[in-house]
């Protein structure tokens, strides 16, 4: 899908480093819009940040942000980071150590021509909105994790950015923090108005902060599309497992879909040509042995791996295909199940989705 905005970024990322990694990646943010940009390591997310701030040149492409050219090699355009209408709030959100909170907010204001007084009452002003006024005069090193990144978005937002940055933002605080902040992080992405780009690897933080997800793998786009658009339908391993499927790719006939190994899946949906099939682990029943008037896809499996999955165990098997079961720690117990061990996986038809590739 070709997302057009009016205002916002339009940018089309290529990037050639030594080594022969190549970034091609399509992006468009409109005004009000989150996006997040979700990938394994090395999938090239860093280096997509990197080049909307201006700390690393495109090879090739364009930056475009609200009808302003930043980057465009071919033409010799290349505007320096500290003149990009660009908001970034990094990883460790590296702050001044030195500065107090509203010193650091105020930066971005001071540098962009506000007056002293100004530019610590515009601060001032964005300390509150994060919570944090009584704050003000803690230097970094006496704020909590989560003080922290609330001062690193405030200093990021304090510019009144065309395009927010966003750089795995929950990655340094523990669990019970995260949650909290994710939280609030919501709200604020919410009131702003220009364009926000989330760069993570959580699947959950995406899923709770963005409108639109993008996944990025060796360097190009392998899915586009909403929550809900993604985890119905994903179209790599990867996505897959952000989504917590079990998916294959192989050739179908109808309700038949033969994978690799010649395995064939029933599911309910009629497909004809190269298409994938997935089904979600908690779909995936075993048994001790062969179930009678069993469903239409039952196979012999052995255990390969038990972990705790929530308030489940999963289980991971091979066969003449890998899949993953989930199941209640009474039925592991019951069934006895442990590596090594022989069992039979069933999964229903009306529970197998199938759809073209």
């Amino acid at each position: 899908m070709d997302h057009e905005p009016v205002t916002g970024l339009d940018a089309q990322l290529i990037v050639r480093r030594a080594g022969g990694f190549q970034l091609d990646v399509r992006l468009t943010v409109a005004a009000g819009e989150v996006v997040a940009l979700l990938g394994p390591n090395g999938a090239g997310k860093s280096t997509a940040l990197r080049a909307l701030a201006g700390l690393l040149p495109l090879s090739d492409g364009h930056i475009t942000l609200d009808g302003r050219i930043l980057d465009r090699p071919g033409d010799g355009v290349l505007v320096p980071p500290e003149r990009r209408p660009i908001g970034v709030v990094f990883q460790d959100y590296l702050l001044f150590p030195h500065l107090s909170a509203v010193d650091n907010v105020a930066f971005g204001p001071r540098h962009h021509g506000q007056r002293t007084a100004e530019a610590r009452a515009t601060a001032a002003a964005w300390l509150d909105r994060v919570g944090l006024a009584a704050y003000a005069r803690s230097k970094p090193r006496q704020l909590s994790g989560g003080q922290a990144q609330r001062v690193a978005l405030a200093r990021a937002l304090a510019v009144e950015p065309s395009l927010l940055l966003l750089d795995e933002p929950l990655a340094a605080l523990d669990a019970r923090t995260r949650l909290e902040t994710r939280a609030q992080l919501h709200r604020h992405l919410g009131d702003h108005p220009g364009a926000t780009l989330l760069v993570t690897h959580d699947p959950l933080d995406a899923l709770v902060l963005a409108d639109r997800l993008i996944i990025v793998e060796d360097g190009v786009v392998v899915q586009e599309g909403d929550a809900a658009a993604i985890t119905a339908r994903p179209r790599t391993d990867y996505v897959a497992q952000l989504v917590g499927l079990n998916l294959y790719r192989g050739h179908a006939d109808g309700h038949s879909i033969t994978v690799a190994g010649g395995f064939t899946l029933t599911a309910a949906d009629t497909v004809r040509g190269d298409a994938f099939v997935a089904f979600p682990p908690s779909a995936l029943a075993l048994y001790p042995n062969q179930p009678d008037g069993s469903p239409r896809n039952t196979w012999p499996a052995t255990i390969t791996g038990v972990q705790q999955h929530g308030d489940y165990l999963r289980i991971q098997l091979s066969g003449p295909i890998e899949a993953a079961a989930d199941i209640t720690p009474a039925a592991a117990v019951r069934l006895q199940l442990s590596p090594g061990q022989p069992v039979w996986a069933a999964v229903k038809a009306t529970e197998t989705r199938a759809y073209p590739a």
